[in-house]
């Protein structure tokens, strides 16, 4: 009898240890399954990409193609400007910042205080346009006279040769690389007018331009549309205007024209570089020009 009770306490322990090197192998395999599904089943981690709006239509098309021919990739696009983007990328909760202008001093601080090693990235480049409702006679505007619309000095259409129409003006808020490339290059680094009207995003400008009859707005050259008119614009003061294009951007003709920026942390660069490489690749750059946006070369 005793060597029966000895034979089954051998047999329980013997189940208790080879349970618990089940139980093991059964959490290495979930600790396993959860580090591919972070990276996806081609074993490519997954992308955050945050930032500028401007370069938000271009990102979404990339990132769409680059996963089609990476099946286990995972990237995933989110606007709320360049401003918004730097700072995620800052806190470590974004990889890539998308931005339409170059980085601030104070901001290079900041990152540098955040110990983010941060890598530049030119993408592309984008011609800005401005844009009136569609029935307003005005088909140009001097770069001197958009100064004066978007500082307040020109409030009325009958100024610049159009109706006799209050002026309504559209503009990014301050978080945007768009409305500080356009205070500078535009309003000669002059500041915006009190009353004008400061939009979350770029398609918020389109909507509120197409319905407003003496609205006038800018926005990045991809996301014009039938519902706004874009202007010729002169540089010159008046000697020549050119309409917005992206023959006239690739060129150098439209002179309301920048650069697209990814922004990163160079901690991260094996995790966000085939998909930087894809789109400074030939394929990549044709995507850039298919949507409206200035390819880095022609």
């Amino acid at each position: 009898m005793k060597s029966n009770i000895l034979n089954l306490s051998s047999l329980k322990a013997a189940l208790l240890i080879s349970g618990a090197l089940f139980l093991g192998a059964c959490g290495g395999d979930a600790k396993k399954e959860n580090t591919e599904a972070d990276k996806g089943s081609s074993g490519a981690a997954a992308v955050t990409i945050k930032g500028s709006d401007t370069v938000l239509p271009l990102a979404q098309q990339e990132a769409e193609r680059f996963m089609a021919k990476n099946p286990g990739a995972s990237i995933t696009v989110v606007g709320g400007g360049t401003g918004v983007g730097l700072s995620a990328l800052q806190e470590g909760t974004t990889d890539i910042a998308m931005a339409s202008r170059e980085l601030k001093t104070e901001e290079k601080l900041k990152l540098k205080g955040a110990k983010k090693d941060v890598k530049e990235a030119l993408i592309a480049y984008d011609a800005l346009s401005v844009i009136v409702h569609p029935n307003n006679p005005v088909t140009q505007l001097t770069r001197e006279q958009l100064e004066g619309i978007f500082t307040g000095k020109i409030a009325n259409w009958k100024e610049v040769g159009g109706n006799d129409e209050k002026i309504v003006a559209y503009s990014r808020e301050t978080s945007s690389g768009t409305y500080e490339f356009f205070r500078e290059h535009v309003l000669d680094k002059k500041n915006y007018a009190n009353g004008i009207l400061m939009m979350p995003a770029t398609g918020s400008i389109v909507q509120s331009v197409g319905q407003t009859q003496g609205a006038i707005g800018y926005v990045g050259l991809a996301y014009e549309t039938k519902e706004v008119k874009p202007l010729a614009i002169s540089y010159d003061q008046g000697k020549t205007f050119v309409a917005p294009s992206v023959e006239a951007a690739m060129d150098k003709t439209y002179p309301i024209s920048r650069p697209l920026f990814f922004f990163y942390d160079a901690t991260a660069e094996s995790k966000v570089k085939p998909f930087i490489d894809y789109v400074l690749s030939e394929e990549g750059q044709k995507t850039v020009q298919e949507i409206g946006y200035i390819p880095l070369s022609k």
